[in-house]
């Protein structure tokens, strides 16, 4: 049966949380936590109530390689209406997330290379992000970190090619990676 639960609701405060009242306190804080809250800050990472519950039933890890890598099986294993609800708690390209929680601080940041671009590079990533949601039905998801809004448009058009089989390949890769970003950030061990 599937949760209910909106990505990063939940309890932002308890054992094992970190100085900042929302972060666990490294892997052994995470492994600390009751499942419900390791499934909350789980779902800031990826907003699919089927990855939180599998990477919080996996506890208690080792290390954070072995977090990381059950936590990417965990996005390569979602089925496609899983993944469609975790690409519905991604701001589309080039616009600014709302919100005041975790999940869109870190859009806020994965995205700050588009903070500087001109009108015409957003206008077009908004064109394209039109385009794309009506080719593929769900917002165009890449890892965003590191990337200008000209690179971004750059991939956002090259993806606008991809056969559908193509593109959901891509858009699992895109999740897991960040996934990760984010796993790393919510125990701390992250910028």
């Amino acid at each position: 049966m599937e949760s209910d639960t909106e990505p990063g609701a939940g309890p932002e405060t308890g054992p094992g949380t970190g100085p900042d009242g929302g972060s666990p306190a490294g892997l052994a804080g995470f492994n600390a936590l009751g499942a419900a809250e390791a499934e909350a800050g789980l779902l800031a990472c990826c907003a699919s109530p089927a990855f939180a519950r599998a990477v919080a039933a996996g506890r208690p890890y080792r290390d954070l390689a072995g977090l990381t890598a059950a936590a990417g099986a965990a996005v390569r294993e979602l089925d496609w209406p899983q993944v469609l609800r975790a690409l519905a708690a991604h701001p589309r390209i080039g616009e600014r997330a709302a919100g005041a929680g975790r999940e869109s601080a870190w859009s806020r940041r994965e995205q700050s290379g588009t903070a500087g671009a001109g009108r015409e590079v957003l206008d077009a990533l908004a064109e394209g992000n039109r385009r794309y949601e009506e080719r593929f039905g769900h917002v165009y998801l890449v890892c965003a970190t590191g990337l200008s809004a000209a690179e971004l448009l750059e991939r956002l058009r090259g993806r606008l090619a991809c056969d559908e089989e193509t593109e959901r390949r891509t858009v699992r890769a895109e999740l897991e990676k960040i996934t990760l970003l984010r796993l790393v950030r919510l125990l701390g061990e992250g910028p």
